[in-house]
């Protein structure tokens, strides 16, 4: 019988604040075969886009994108919040339920027509995932997909999207 991954993910009330069941991928992270599966299956979905490099999104995206990129023989980038990566960057603000941020990778990270799949640990509502493709098209780079351990399906965040998005496990509610 396949391994169930859900099984290896541990729901937290209330965190970070009351009314948020928080989705934690430590006790997945924990489980040798749990994480070896998970990495196995997500290595199979991505590999079909054929990317030169896997862009994860920081934080707990670094945590899938890295070694599903060691894993696939591509690149690895990051993509982060403004002001965390040394050298030249590139950015893009993002509009927030209240607010903005921004998301920033490295000036010279992708080279213009790279393939860069967009990896990260949850899909909720979209917009960092939608920011974070946004920001590498401006550099050029050509974004096939975008991939996650976890999607809320229940938040619509794939309709955000303008690229197939493949999730191991979708939570409804």
């Amino acid at each position: 019988m396949a391994m169930d991954l859900k099984d290896h993910i541990r729901g937290i009330p209330d965190f970070p604040k009351p009314g948020i069941l928080f989705y934690d991928i430590s006790t997945l992270l924990r489980h040798a075969d749990a994480w070896q599966v998970a990495m196995g299956r997500m290595a199979r979905v991505v590999r079909a886009y054929m990317p030169d490099v896997i862009a994860g999104v920081e934080s707990r995206g670094f945590l899938i994108a890295a070694p599903l990129a060691l894993k696939l023989g591509c690149g690895f980038i990051m993509i982060r919040k403004r002001g965390k990566l040394p050298g030249e960057t590139v950015g893009l603000n993002y509009a927030l339920e209240y607010g903005e941020d921004r998301v920033e990778i490295q000036a010279d990270a992708v080279h213009p027509g790279q393939r860069v799949v967009v990896v990260d640990d949850l899909l909720a509502t979209g917009g960092t995932m939608a920011a974070g493709i946004a920001l590498l098209r401006q550099v050029g780079a050509v974004v096939p997909a975008a991939a996650t351990l976890i999607e809320l399906s229940f938040l619509n965040g794939k309709s955000r999207l303008d690229v197939p998005c493949e999730s191991l496990v979708s939570y409804d509610d």
